[in-house]
């Protein structure tokens, strides 16, 4: 496979579980060369496990970038037809700036999962952070979605079976976005568990339902979704990188370093049509 290096001279990552449901930390890693191929099936059996992954101080540029996002996929584009990231100097790749003369807002400060609006969603996003806030802030929280799934009781599981949700992107990118419907429960292609696919950004009621009961419902699930059981909040510093799975969590980024600067690069991944849980 291209990009794949030689396991000579091999050391083992290290897998540093950040919370109970969602997310490890890795070490002993360098991104800024190919992987082994030892190491490349370490990566991605920890992000199966782990639902999103943290580095720490890997200043990589944009083709070390692209390498990682393509040993778990073809690198996609952005279908939001307004958004407040950028182009930067490489097409397969966006800017996310943020500073003083940002007042129409910062992406990502609502909770979601990238682009669930398209009819084939990215299976994951990497973003990569090289400029923090001084004093901290920018946090990034992330949300087990298998988590949220299983506390629900059983009567609700069994409820959930076989309904959809239309996902719009208007609501979130503007007209000429695209809109598509999911099943509200999935199940993860790689580990087999059932995960919700419903967010506050895209979804406004369950389809298959009397009007009120499908606002009502839906309404629950985003709520449920929020509770902090599920989550962890990920603390950025320079030249971190989060890499998380969109099929399985949402996360939200926190607005609250106005004007100070945060600024990186994101890549997301090609993925595939999200399936229904039998």
């Amino acid at each position: 496979m291209d990009g794949i290096g030689s396991n000579e001279g091999y050391r083992a990552l290290t897998v540093t579980r950040c919370s109970p449901h969602i997310g490890a930390e890795i070490g002993n890693i360098d991104l800024t060369r190919p992987l082994s191929e030892l190491e490349l099936a370490e990566l991605k059996r920890a992000f199966t496990e782990n639902l999103v992954l943290f580095f720490r101080d890997q200043k990589i540029g944009h083709d070390d970038h692209v390498r990682l996002a393509e040993y778990f996929g073809p690198v996609g584009s952005h279908v939001g037809k307004k958004t407040h990231s950028g182009h930067s100097d490489d097409p397969r790749v966006r800017r996310f700036h943020f500073d003083e003369n940002s007042f129409d807002g910062i992406s990502g400060n609502a909770w979601h999962t990238d682009q669930s609006c398209a009819p084939v969603p990215p299976l994951g996003s990497i973003l990569y952070m090289h400029t923090i806030p001084p004093n901290g802030g920018g946090d990034t929280i992330f949300v087990s979605m298998y988590a949220a799934y299983e506390a629900l009781s059983d009567r609700m599981k069994t409820y959930l079976e076989g309904l959809t949700a239309l996902h719009d992107g208007v609501l979130i990118f503007g007209d000429g976005t695209p809109r598509a419907e999911h099943p509200v429960v999935i199940r993860h292609p790689e580990s087999g568990r059932k995960s919700l696919y419903v967010n506050g950004s895209a979804v406004r009621w369950l389809n298959g339902l009397p009007k009120g009961e499908g606002i009502g419902i839906a309404r629950f699930l985003i709520e449920h979704c929020r509770s902090p059981e599920f989550f962890y909040r990920f603390r950025w510093e320079p030249h971190s990188i989060a890499f998380w799975d969109n099929r399985c969590c949402h996360h939200y980024a926190i607005n609250d370093y106005y004007p100070a600067v945060r600024s990186g690069f994101r890549v997301q991944i090609e993925g595939h049509v999200p399936p229904a849980a039998p």
